[in-house]
């Protein structure tokens, strides 16, 4: 018996051990390789009010109200909600809704350089649709694209942190 046990314990610690050494971290703050930035998206608007808070919840980045005191500018080129039919049922009535959300923006640096060349961000989901459950389907909707805003949010904050100051010239 004592030969039993000490084996399961002596597994135990094995398991353990190796759990513990499979590296796995929790994401820690992000770290920007810039000190303050200007977002041009007004403060009235959802996605920017949420993209200025992430900004300045990593503690260590000022968000600035001017452009010419920032060291990186985010300009957004474009931004657009759309709604398409994905399919009808055999009435003719529509059964499925394709919701899409795009985002055009760039960085650039004081001197007006393209930092990161303009990118396209594109999201979508879909949503079903009930005839009878008009306004739960409208909340629906309207909760599907806050969702859509935080991804969008946590996605540009990724793309700013891999963002590249000192890009060396390249050499001919």
């Amino acid at each position: 018996m004592s030969i039993k046990r000490s084996l399961k314990i002596v597994s135990y610690i094995v398991f353990i051990m190796g759990l513990s050494a499979c590296g796995f971290a929790l994401r820690g703050a992000v770290a920007f390789p810039f000190q303050s930035i200007y977002v041009g998206l007004p403060d009235s608007s959802a996605l920017g009010g949420e993209l200025k808070r992430n900004l300045r919840a990593n503690g260590k980045t000022e968000v600035t109200t001017q452009a010419t005191s920032a060291d990186v500018i985010l300009d957004v080129l474009g931004e657009s909600r759309d709604k398409t039919i994905l399919s009808l049922n055999s009435q003719g009535r529509v059964r499925e809704f394709n919701l899409l959300y795009n985002l055009k923006f760039r960085l650039r640096d004081k001197a007006g350089r393209e930092v990161l060349e303009p990118t396209t961000i594109s999201l979508k989901r879909n949503l079903s649709f009930k005839e009878n459950e008009v306004l739960a389907k409208e909340a629906e909707e309207a909760l599907l694209y806050r969702d859509m805003q935080s991804e969008l949010v946590q996605q540009i904050m990724r793309r700013l942190a891999v963002v590249k100051m000192d890009a060396p010239a390249k050499a001919d």
